[in-house]
């Protein structure tokens, strides 16, 4: 198998909203670059990417998959990624590792609210982009449509290097203003005639090619000069002005295909080939530090991790980019995470499900290993004498969480199984709560969460159930209280007895000390479930012992921790120890921790508690024509507009909402929107739920107490 030279490879993401045929347009690209015999389909189940039952079930992609064809001597790495928003973590991985992105939108659709999502990633990772409409034979096809919508989400330096010649059942012939041709297909499609640009055409075509020419010249100084001078450029001049303006993100072509019918895709191919950067072109690796690490085959041997998956019979594959020099099995390399020295297995090319056994694999390249032991998304590996720790993907808050429900005697089957799904999908957060004493998945959506549902109950034999998680409320109080307790118990032999009166009051940031007490010592502390406790000794004259003050603080953190009102955490509250007495034969720790509990207990009950709820910071995005339905829903779910940006057909809602109302919220959204809309949420804050639920909630904890 042919070993690829660093400046022969592109690794190019194949990324666009749900529907819009990029796994379509890889199996193409695979077949007329003569990778394949035969082109797979969706609906046939036998793509090349695709290949898990679950994605042949729901006929889409659920993972993504590393394919690659060879393109007239150069090797062309496709990575093939979900389009669905629940599915995210899958396309963050890829473009950690990609170079470029090809964006495809549906020409009856234009941009959707999933490519513009996506397209804000690729711009963060800093990808060279360009766009390609597919399905131009759709009845509803609308090529203007769609660049008019592309220049105004992403602006003007979309420029547009192919256009149809006709739309719809008629669609047959491609118009390219770079190259001053017309592409015209066979019934059938493959490789088409090259023929004159119709006259009907000409002028049309002659003002698409000036509006190119001019946005590859502006962007640089030598360029424009000669434009001026002479009025156009040279086939040299425009492939060097398209490399540079591409690689900085200052122009982004748009092509057509129409990828189910074979139509088009040689062309991106070759434009592909000839413009877009090499791995050694692009930009630098970054290390955890901010250093730059080029792509280059003259370095040390480096390895990127940027995905991995088991397999039953093979074990652990580990899908890496060579970041430096260049790898062969057998390599002693370093994990610089945990310093482990690893021995690489066999290198492989990957075809979808299939891999080919490689010799050598240089910088640039994307390739897989098998039988690593604990290396993991987001891993380095290099030489020991080579302190190189390269940056991991950064993943998206999830969206939707769920509790696991799991039959009496898989508990450690099931431990296992998560924790090889949480290694393979990074996205993917796993909460072990002895708070809520649920284990709660965290996911991007609902398909996402019936994906890992999936995978538990058929890759590995578990009998699982999902159910509803519950919610971390916190309590606390409103007014101030003086609360007292005497403890004593005598048992025949040595008593118990401690006594303790306390200030119980609100706390808030740069609250005034209590006049009437003398405060001696103050301790703040952060509590681990947010919000704060502070304590304050006032203790004078010696009525307690400064030895008992932390079995006090022992006793109120005790029962804060299991709050008094409802079994929920408490937090933000001061606590002012003023007076008490004990005893010198039957005072000890634990009847001043015993004494402080129940102090706090009462006096927290009689300061009117206030159960607090986790409002989370919600982000909505959703096609205008829907924002009628969504704000409405918002409502009734005691959901507050904070604001609301328009960018063009897309409208944007931000909104501060209760958890508890967003446990169902992903999928509803998508009813509501046609599976057009989207959301991201993080946690803003705790604010008092209304008293119906916190009586709820109140009555659900007294019902659940053990007897």
């Amino acid at each position: 198998m042919k070993t690829y030279k660093t400046s022969s490879i592109r690794n190019l993401l194949i990324a666009g909203h749900a529907g819009s045929g990029k796994t379509t347009l890889a199996e193409t690209m695979l077949f007329e670059s003569g990778t394949i015999r035969r082109r797979g389909s969706i609906i046939e189940k036998n793509t090349v990417s695709d290949y898990f039952d679950i994605e042949k079930e729901k006929q889409k992609s659920v993972f993504s998959s590393l394919l690659h064809l060879d393109w007239r001597g150069t090797k062309i790495n496709l990575l093939d990624t979900p389009g669905s928003s629940d599915f995210s973590g899958e396309v963050i991985s890829c473009m950690r590792v990609a170079d470029a992105a090809l964006f495809v939108l549906n020409a009856e659709q234009g941009v959707e609210v999933g490519t513009e999502a996506l397209w804000k990633r690729a711009a963060e990772f800093g990808l060279p982009s360009l766009f390609v409409t597919n399905m131009l034979d759709s009845e509803q096809s609308d090529f203007q449509n769609c660049v008019d919508m592309a220049k105004e989400r992403f602006g003007r330096e979309v420029v547009v290097v192919q256009y149809p010649f006709s739309e719809g059942s008629d669609f047959h012939a491609i118009i390219d203003v770079l190259k001053m041709t017309m592409y015209e297909f066979p019934e059938g499609g493959g490789k088409p005639d090259k023929l004159p640009i119709p006259e009907s055409q000409v002028a049309q075509a002659e003002l698409m090619q000036n509006e190119l020419v001019e946005s590859i010249a502006e962007n640089d100084e030598t360029l424009m000069d000669i434009y001026f001078e002479r009025g156009e450029l040279d086939e040299y001049q425009m492939r060097e002005g398209l490399q540079k303006t591409i690689l900085k993100r200052q122009i982004f072509p748009m092509f057509c295909t129409c990828a189910s019918r074979n139509m088009g895709s040689g062309r991106v191919m070759g434009f592909i080939s000839n413009n877009l950067p090499s791995p050694a072109d692009s930009q630098p690796e970054l290390t955890l530090e901010g250093e730059e690490v080029p792509v280059s085959p003259d370095g040390k041997p480096v390895l990127f991790s940027y995905k991995t998956y088991s397999e039953s019979h093979v074990g652990n594959l580990n899908y890496i980019k060579v970041i430096g020099g260049s790898i062969k099995q057998g390599m002693d390399l370093e994990n610089k995470r945990d310093g482990n020295i690893q021995r690489l297995g066999t290198v492989s090319m990957n075809q979808g499900q299939k891999r080919v056994d490689i010799a050598e694999a240089m910088a640039g390249d994307l390739v897989v290993t098998v039988k690593l032991k604990d290396v993991f998304a987001g891993d380095t590996l290099a030489e020991k004498n080579n302190e190189v720790q390269l940056k991991p993907a950064v993943y998206p808050e999830p969206n939707i969480r769920k509790a696991i429900k799991i039959s009496e005697g898989q508990e450690d089957k099931l431990g296992a199984a998560l924790n090889q799904l949480q290694r393979e999908d990074p996205a993917l957060h796993v909460e072990h709560s002895q708070e809520l004493r649920q284990t709660i998945l965290h996911g991007q959506g609902e398909e996402h969460l019936a994906v890992v549902y999936h995978q538990l109950s058929n890759r590995f034999g578990l009998d699982v159930d999902y159910i509803t998680p519950r919610i971390p409320y916190r309590e606390t109080i409103t007014r101030t209280y003086k609360a007292h307790y005497k403890h004593k118990k005598q048992s025949g032999g040595a008593g118990q007895y401690a006594e303790v009166y306390m200030l119980i009051e609100p706390w808030q940031e740069g609250m005034p000390n209590p006049d009437e007490l003398n405060v001696r010592d103050v301790d703040e502390h952060d509590l681990s479930w947010g919000g704060k406790l502070v304590f304050q000794n006032c203790i004078v004259g010696g009525v307690i012992d400064n030895r008992f003050m932390p079995a006090i603080l022992k006793g109120i953190m005790e029962k804060m921790e299991n709050g008094p009102m409802s079994g929920c955490r408490a937090r933000d509250i001061r606590i002012s120890v003023y007076d008490g007495s004990m005893h010198s034969v039957d005072s000890n720790e634990a009847a001043f921790k015993t004494a402080a509990l129940m102090a706090f207990r009462d006096g927290f009950m009689k300061a009117s508690p206030q159960l607090m709820e986790p409002i989370y910071e919600v982000e909505i995005v959703v096609p205008a024509r829907f924002m009628g339905d969504v704000m409405s829903d918002l409502s009734s779910r005691r959901g507050q507009v904070q604001g609301m940006d328009s960018e063009g057909s897309i409208q944007k809602i931000h909104a501060h909402v209760p958890l508890e109302e967003l446990d169902q919220y992903s999928t509803k959204l998508k009813s509501m929107t046609q599976g057009s809309g989207n959301y991201t949420r993080k946690f803003s804050h705790y604010a008092a739920v209304p008293r119906d639920i916190q009586d709820r909630v109140i009555r659900e904890n007294l019902e659940t107490e053990p007897a």
